[in-house]
């Protein structure tokens, strides 16, 4: 493949559709890839016997050469050793198939801190015990930890994944280049957290420990597994901005997309937020409320103590309601259980804006579903059994921003997608995934090209946002500069 076709089908891209196709039914690489990974092949096995022993006893005193001769590595995969020197620390890594097995209050102890909830242990293992991720969605779970006496003192979410769905970041092109390249692109290494489309992934390190040896360490360890199973590559989504650099200086390719983001911007009241607008806008965003209005709904907000069990059970009708308008496309990936869980462990991070109508002040017809954490809302999903005008807007933006200017809420992102977000004040704002190869021949054209990308992508968010029926744009995304033609 020449370098201007590469290009034709990485620029492709954009053309994706907003709802992917609805996962398999069955694990979603096959039979003899995944004995390549024998501990996750006896995934189901109840004789833990079966299982080898997936514990090895690592120093962080790691020498630089790896990584300055990973690229070489990689082209003898079968041979790439790595030297160890003189330990400073040692840590036993451990390769973990179920969340469970970790203790959840070390887990937290690293996850917590972070801006996002979505990291924590009750949300992970809640994905897992559900069935939400697991062997028959095609997201096996294989967390890399490190120990040391006993304490968990890091730790990187991870999933091998034999499809591109669930992650909102289309890189079924990569996997179409590959294809044609005669590179076998699943089973993939995955960073994230599952079908949750929230910035800040990074490895949770504890406090007490020197973060660039232990990330150093991992990235090694994520290096020796992926060449030896012959994964094509590891890729971290929606990746945390402060991470990013270093991740970088250790081989890896960050990947511009966007998101539509609302931004606090000093707003008093949810008037204060309107006036942002042109008079235009202004007028069709007060007769959207209004319309709601007049056909007699009103709305609740319920979280923590106003939250109950049936609501949240309430939720997954709702979301299953609208994944299933969209037939083949919908993507329905929590289950029931997930929704019934949820109350019990996080009803202080669960916000729901229910709506409801005179004739029936406790039974909600439409409802969107939200989390938050310190001055942070994210929106995840929404549905209604009936067609109102503008209810959708009224319960996924106007709402949520309504609640998150009276809770000294400063950042808004309602989720992926992006169709009706910009007319309503939330500007294309750059999120970037990290992504590193291990087919040479599939790395030798991705890397020369992702940068070319990441311009392309600059200029579109500029577009965007020039075009924002807002008075003045929140932040300017700069441009950069290359030498490339």
């Amino acid at each position: 493949m020449n370098a201007d076709n590469a290009a034709t089908t990485l620029n492709r891209a954009a053309t994706l559709p907003d709802h992917p196709a609805k996962l398999p039914d069955c694990a979603a690489f096959d039979a003899d890839r995944a004995a390549l990974i024998p501990y996750h092949a006896a995934l189901d096995a109840d004789d833990a016997a079966t299982l080898p022993d997936r514990a090895a006893t690592i120093s962080v005193h790691i020498s630089t050469a790896y990584f300055q001769n990973f690229y070489y590595a990689r082209n003898s995969p079968t041979t790439a050793k790595t030297t160890v020197t003189t330990p400073q620390v040692q840590y036993v890594a451990r390769w973990m198939s179920r969340l469970s097995d970790i203790p959840p209050q070390q887990w937290d102890a690293m996850a917590k801190p972070l801006a996002t909830p979505a990291f924590e242990w009750a949300w992970l293992n809640n994905m897992e015990t559900s069935g939400s991720t697991g062997p028959k969605t095609g997201w096996l779970p294989n967390h890399l930890t490190l120990w040391k006496d006993d304490v968990l003192v890091a730790a990187a979410p991870l999933y091998l994944k034999g499809h591109s769905y669930g992650e909102f970041v289309f890189d079924h092109q990569w996997a179409e280049l590959a294809d044609r390249l005669g590179v076998d692109y699943y089973p993939k290494l995955l960073g994230m957290s599952p079908f949750t489309p929230a910035e800040g992934y990074r490895f949770l390190i504890a406090p007490t420990e020197d973060p660039k040896a232990i990330t150093q360490a991992m990235v090694q360890l994520i290096d020796e597994f992926c060449l030896k199973h012959q994964i094509s590559g590891c890729n971290f989504l929606y990746a945390e901005p402060d991470w990013i650099a270093e991740m970088e200086t250790l081989g890896f390719h960050k990947w511009m997309h966007h998101s539509y983001v609302w931004q606090n911007r000093g707003f008093k009241d949810f008037n204060d937020y309107l006036a942002q607008f042109n008079a235009n806008q202004r007028r069709n965003i007060k007769r959207e409320r209004k319309s709601v209005a007049k056909a007699g709904l009103f709305f609740k907000v319920h979280t923590g103590e106003t939250l109950t069990p049936e609501l949240c059970l309430k939720v997954y009708d709702f979301y299953s309601d609208t994944c299933d308008k969209f037939g083949w496309w919908g993507s329905k990936y929590l289950t029931q259980d997930f929704f019934r869980e949820l109350y019990g462990f996080w009803k202080d991070r669960v916000v729901i804006f229910a709506a409801y109508t005179e004739e029936s002040p406790d039974a909600p017809v439409g409802m969107s579903f939200c989390l938050t954490k310190g001055d942070r809302l994210y929106g995840r999903y929404w549905g209604s059994f009936e067609e109102y005008n503008n209810l959708h807007f009224s319960a996924c933006y106007y709402e949520p921003i309504e609640w998150a200017i009276a809770n000294g809420i400063q950042t808004f992102d309602p989720g992926a997608g992006g169709r009706h977000k910009k007319r309503r004040g939330f500007p294309a704002t750059p999120n970037h995934s990290l992504h590193r190869f291990y087919a040479p021949e599939l790395g030798q054209i991705l890397e020369n090209y992702i940068e070319r990308i990441n311009i392309a992508e600059q200029f579109q968010i500029k577009e965007i946002n020039e075009n924002l029926p807002i008075k003045h744009l929140t932040k300017e995304v700069p441009l950069i500069e290359t030498s490339q033609t």
